[in-house]
């Protein structure tokens, strides 16, 4: 099967990506086109599926150490499974690979581990598809970060923008410096935001209306600012371990009110973003992700920068990591190098993903 694959050049795939955000899977169907020694891509159609408050608790419990990997691994991938049939089933698609993120459970590269649940072997059999998953792993093994993994499908399929920055939630960022690609996590960004929306039992700051409301608290934006992180040369990637340790910990030391938490934490966000690109010689910047529809931080960002802030459609605002661990399943499959050591910081750059193929 693979091998009548690697004769075609043009190839049908699902993406899946689920964020450190934790609001749903994004499901992505796109068509990558390879002509002219170049890549290109079409997406075709697109779902995110809305996690309830069940499978939220199952990442927070499986974080905690309250239930067992497995268990956690068992049941997300069951809805890995159920939302893939259900899509393809809905649109009678003809598919050449399922390439899956996982969920991250646990990152600290610090100390070589990193753990994705989503069973790639038990969806390949159980949708009789090839499945490509466990991207990161590898990376860690070879001394790297194992994140970000985005810049490649940055360079490949969206190299006419200079920069190219994620808000989800951590944001970062991609670049080609001298003819490398450079990428590292710039901050924490809707993780901190959505942190203290919980709060008042909101999901999110809609549009960052209540940040706008508040006002700067400058003691808390100093504590923020001074976090041992931003010391640190990349590549370096933040985990949810180190968001927690660094940054929550010091804003739960803060009893100021809601809107003075999100007003600075925008502001924490936007500056940092802004001294990354600032310094860069470039024109524009491509902005995706959650907090691309965070009005109140966009304005922020594009204030502090001299850069043309680029805010895409919709599509790829929701889409564009889905789309991009679409590319790396699909260069996995054709065993082309989908992870460059210039970003993460490993021995040598490689292919990375476990491949799953169920004979049909």
């Amino acid at each position: 099967m693979i091998d009548m694959i690697k004769l075609k050049n043009e190839y049908f795939v699902i993406g899946l990506m689920s964020g450190t955000s934790m609001d749903g899977l994004d499901l992505s169907f796109s068509k990558y086109i390879y002509e002219n020694d170049m890549w290109s891509f079409e997406l075709i159609d697109s779902k995110t599926f809305k996690y309830d408050q069940i499978i939220k608790k199952t990442f927070i419990d499986a974080f905690d150490k309250k239930i067992s990997i497995n268990k956690a691994d068992t049941i997300f991938t069951n809805l890995l499974v159920d939302a893939i049939s259900e899509f393809i089933r809905n649109q009678y698609l003809k598919v050449d690979l399922i390439s899956s993120h996982g969920h991250t459970i646990f990152h600290e590269p610090a100390k070589s581990f990193t753990t994705q649940i989503g069973n790639g072997s038990l969806m390949s059999k159980a949708l009789k598809l090839p499945v490509v998953c466990n991207f990161r792993q590898q990376d860690i093994d070879l001394g790297g970060e194992g994140a970000p993994l985005v810049p490649i499908g940055d360079k490949m399929l969206f190299h006419k923008y200079d920069i190219c920055i994620n808000l989800g939630g951590i944001a970062n960022i991609s670049y080609d410096r001298n003819g490398e690609r450079i990428g590292y996590d710039i901050c924490p960004c809707n993780l901190l935001l959505n942190h203290v929306a919980n709060k008042i039992n909101k999901e999110f700051d809609q549009d960052g209306l209540i940040a706008k409301s508040g006002k700067i608290n400058y003691a808390l934006l100093n504590k923020l600012n001074q976090v041992d992180y931003y010391k640190l040369a990349y590549p370096k990637s933040l985990g949810k371990e180190m968001v927690d340790k660094l940054f929550i910990s010091i804003i739960n030391n803060f009893d100021i009110k809601i809107e003075d938490q999100l007003a600075t934490l925008v502001e924490h966000i936007a500056k940092n973003i802004s001294q990354e690109i600032n310094i860069l010689s470039f024109k524009n910047c491509l902005i995706t992700g959650g907090g691309a529809l965070n009005d109140f931080l966009v304005s922020k960002i594009k204030r502090l920068t001299h850069l043309k802030i680029i805010i895409p459609s919709n599509d790829i605002i929701n889409y564009k990591e889905s789309i991009v661990f679409g590319f790396l399943g699909l260069l996995r499959m054709l065993n082309k190098k989908n992870c460059l050591s210039s970003y993460t910081g490993a021995s040598k750059d490689h292919s990375s993903g476990d491949l799953y193929v169920t004979k049909c």
